[in-house]
This record gives C-alpha cells, sequence and structure tokens, in this order.
C-alpha cells in the first residue's frame, strides 16, 4: 500500500498531494487521525480528503484506514525484525545503526520490488530483447549507471547492446532503430528529459520499447510497450538517486538471467569465451 502511495504522489493534484504527503511522512500518526484531522494536517477539506482515498483505490476513509493500519503493523514488525528502531537514520545514529538502517532499506526495495513486479510485463521485455537484433539501454546520473550494467550483462552473452553516455548520442542512435530492436529507458522518476526523449524517438523509429522506472504513471512510462516498476523509497539521506539503485539493479538481474536462461546454449559459450579473453589480466594468487 505504501509503495501504491509513493508511486501515486507525483501524479496527485496539489490538495490530494498534500494528504499523500501527510500519511507518508508519519504512518503511525495518520492511522490514527479521524478524516477532520488528517484534513486538517494537509490544510485541506475532508472532501479532498475522500478524493484522495478514491485516487489511491479505495471506496473511502474507512477502508484506506485500515489498509494503512494493516501495512503501519507491516513495516513495524519488519523493523523489529531487522533490529532497526526506526527507519530514518538520525544525526545521532552511531556506525551500527546507519549500516542496519541502510541494509534494511536496500533489502525491503529489493522484497518489495520483486513482489509487485509485473511477471508477465517482465516476460514480455525478456522475449523481445532476447529476439533483439540490437539494443540500447538510455539512462543519466544514477540511472545511466543502471544502464550501463544492464549493456555491459547482454554484451557480455553476446548480444549486441550499447549504453550511449551522452544524451546527444542517445538521440542518435534511437534515430538509427527500426523493426526487430530494442530500446530500454531507466529512469526513478520516469520524468528525466534525455531518456523519455530516446526513448520517445526508438518508438516512432518502429524498436520496441521497455522503460524501468519507480513511476508507473510517468511520461516514461507512457512512452514504452512494457514497464517495469520498481519499489523505492527515499529518506532523508538517501534521494532517489541512491534508494533507485538497488532496486533497478535487482529488475536488471531478473531481465538479464530470463535472457540467459531463454538463449542458454548461446550464453554457456559466449560466458566461457569472455571469461577466457580477460584471465591475462589477472594477477596470480601471491603476487603484488
Amino acid at each position: 500500500m505504501l509503495v501504491r502511495l509513493r508511486q501515486a504522489r507525483p501524479t496527485l493534484p496539489p490538495a490530494e498531494a498534500r494528504v499523500a504527503d501527510v500519511v507518508l511522512t508519519d504512518v503511525a500518526a495518520a492511522v490514527g487521525a479521524t478524516i477532520s484531522e488528517l484534513a486538517v494536517r494537509a490544510g485541506t477539506s475532508q472532501a479532498t480528503v475522500v478524493r484522495f482515498c478514491r485516487t489511491v483505490g479505495y471506496t473511502g476513509y474507512a477502508e484506506f484506514r485500515i489498509d494503512l493500519a494493516q501495512a503501519a503493523s507491516r513495516r513495524a514488525v519488519e523493523l523489529e525484525r531487522s533490529g532497526v528502531a526506526q527507519g530514518e537514520i538520525n544525526r545521532t545514529d552511531d556506525a551500527t545503526d546507519v549500516v542496519r538502517k541502510i541494509a534494511f532499506h536496500e533489502a525491503r526495495a529489493i522484497e518489495e520490488t520483486a513482489r509487485l513486479l509485473d511477471l508477465d510485463a517482465l516476460e514480455s521485455a525478456v522475449g523481445a530483447v532476447a529476439r533483439a537484433d540490437r539494443i540500447d539501454v538510455y539512462g543519466v546520473g544514477s540511472s545511466g549507471l543502471t544502464a550501463q550494467d544492464l549493456a555491459q550483462k547482454l554484451s557480455r552473452i553476446g548480444l549486441v547492446c550499447l549504453a550511449p553516455v551522452d544524451s546527444h548520442q542517445q538521440l542518435q542512435s534511437a534515430a538509427l532503430h527500426g523493426s526487430g530492436s530494442v530500446a530500454v529507458a531507466v529512469s526513478h522518476t520516469g520524468r528525466t528529459v534525455e531518456p523519455v526523449q530516446a526513448l520517445t524517438l526508438a518508438r516512432a523509429r518502429g524498436a520496441a520499447t521497455v522503460a524501468i522506472t519507480n513511476s508507473p504513471a510517468s511520461p516514461l512510462a507512457e512512452t514504452a510497450d512494457v514497464v517495469l516498476t520498481t519499489a523505492a523509497r527515499e529518506t532523508q539521506f538517501r534521494s532517489g538517486a541512491l534508494s533507485s539503485r538497488i532496486a533497478q539493479l535487482a529488475v536488471v538481474d531478473f531481465l538479464f538471467v530470463r535472457v540467459a536462461q531463454r538463449r542458454f546454449e548461446a550464453t554457456t559459450a559466449a560466458l566461457a569465451v569472455t571469461y577466457d579473453a580477460v584471465q591475462q589480466h589477472r594477477m596470480d594468487p601471491g603476487s603484488r
């Protein structure tokens, strides 16, 4: 539920977005609030709170509040299981606290991404990539690192895959796409201009398009034939760029391994020859 709220937040009208912010900032307080109290905290009306509940998939505030209470209870159990007093990092945390909290958030991001991932969409992306005569992967910033990771993995098993770093090179490469090719774009928000532009152009040229994003209602998702959604949560010291990376890399691994399975014989052969090719660059045990 909380994942859905975070994903819906960027697309909500301003007044409803304030309600979402109040809920996500202090879930426990929101669970104990009446509809009028929640409206006051969000600086809006009770009618807006009801509209917000309906927008995110509930019949009204009562149903929303019950589901929110269940989500809060599950989160408390997860925190206790991980030995974390509360999820946010604060200035008094020592090294042990910081390590536990980051490990908790990153493990949770992977678990929620895996649980909520549309497996039919994953299989559609896998089929397109496995059959493609060429593949581009677009991303900038932290998402650009994810793009590079996917391109390296697919190239190593014999697929023709590029991840242009420069935004002009992304557009130039997208312009050369055609039927039988695949373009993948990575963006946490789904609103980063460069990957949206490149994916839009590749699609116009006839490529099958895949988006990896935390926002299924974003411009990037609207441009893609297939959307693979992550479930990453921002915290004070972990911005979108940091919190998205681990979830994006998990999706990359899901996609890569399924593609490798589809091309099992070719993958096995490619991994063997590429392994042998770099052995001369490895130092012998005991050498300095």
